[in-house]
């Protein structure tokens, strides 16, 4: 006679089998869905996905409900000088600018390549860019979610500079391998976010160049730093793995100029931990430094930065600005 407590435990695995099933052939299917989507983008003239990125773009940001609150209030947050119309037009160029940078990734290995890439990239700071990764010692290339980073680190690659990048792995394990694979293509290598540290200290050790994004929240345990005049979180590992390895940081940007294809790779800034500067002496002043320059870049095109991120969820926000022509409620 079965236990009913096998009988039970029998079924509760069958459940989890036909669960697993399921989720490995939705992400499949989801896999060969972008991949067709993607193998049509490269078959399209680039000229005829430039025009089409404004279109959709006015149906993402007005016709289907993205994050559209969160976008909205990011906005209203950083620039409270804006008017509501002003935010809903970046919030939908934004969207514009998302859709463009899909195309340029999909077009990126036939476009850019050693011989082309002076074409479509000026760099500001070159001289400071490669001098700094040239040292023999450690570095740290810093970067957050503006302009085209996925290009930016691409480039490193195509420059002859290997750089080990630490990115989370994709939910949908086909879609993380096929979006690995483009970012290793020209030299760059991934290393898991998760578990991550043992594998970038050997890298400083052996005096390579670490690829991080500062820009993600990292919950009340991170380092509290102002962004936009509001209270975010940062991961410490940052500050960590630089000031630790005495690693020079560089804060480099890739923001699109006029059109596909066309960019500036900034250098917004470099510290070393041995020129013994203010912003060295200790996590929280190195956070505050590279926050500060990250936030700058954003300024000059808030358009091409990922506003859908719930960037503050950390902490408690201020009450929404009330806009011209609004009536404060009377108890």
């Amino acid at each position: 006679m079965t236990s009913p407590h096998l009988g039970a435990r029998h079924g509760l695995l069958e459940h989890m089998k036909q669960r697993a099933f399921v989720t490995t052939m939705t992400d499949w299917a989801t896999y060969v869905v972008v991949r067709v989507g993607i193998c049509i983008v490269q078959s399209l003239p680039r000229s005829f996905l430039e025009r089409q990125a404004r279109k959709w773009s006015y149906f993402l940001a007005y016709r289907v409900n993205i994050r559209r609150d969160v976008v909205q209030d990011n906005l209203e947050q950083s620039f409270p000088e804006w008017t509501e119309e002003e935010c809903q037009e970046v919030g939908r160029a934004m969207w514009e600018h998302l859709f463009l940078m899909v195309v340029e990734i999909a077009h990126a290995p036939r476009v850019i390549r050693q011989t082309t890439w002076r074409r479509h990239l000026r760099i500001e700071g070159l001289e400071r860019l490669i001098r700094t990764l040239w040292l023999d010692r450690p570095k740290v290339v810093l970067s957050g979610h503006h302009g085209n980073f996925e290009l930016a680190a691409f480039l490193f690659g195509v420059f002859g500079f290997k750089l080990f990048s630490v990115a989370r792995e994709l939910d949908n394990p086909f879609l993380d391998q096929f979006v690995t694979e483009f970012r290793e293509s020209r030299g760059q290598k991934i290393l898991p976010k998760k578990g991550s540290a043992p594998d970038v200290a050997a890298v400083l050790e052996e005096k390579g160049a670490i690829g991080l994004l500062g820009d993600q929240a990292s919950g009340r345990k991170g380092c509290r730093v102002d962004f936009f005049g509001r209270p975010a979180s940062v991961h410490k590992a940052i500050g960590v793995f630089a000031l630790s390895s005495e690693a020079p940081v560089i804060v480099c940007t890739a923001t699109r100029r006029d059109g596909l294809f066309s960019f500036d790779l900034c250098v917004e800034g470099v510290m070393d931990p041995r020129d013994n500067g203010p912003e060295v002496q200790g996590l929280t002043e190195l956070s505050q430094w590279y926050t500060d320059l990250l936030e700058g870049a954003i300024r000059r095109r808030p358009d091409q930065y990922w506003w859908v991120h719930r960037r503050w969820r950390c902490f408690p926000q201020p009450p929404k600005k009330l806009r011209s022509g609004e009536e404060r409620s009377v108890a």
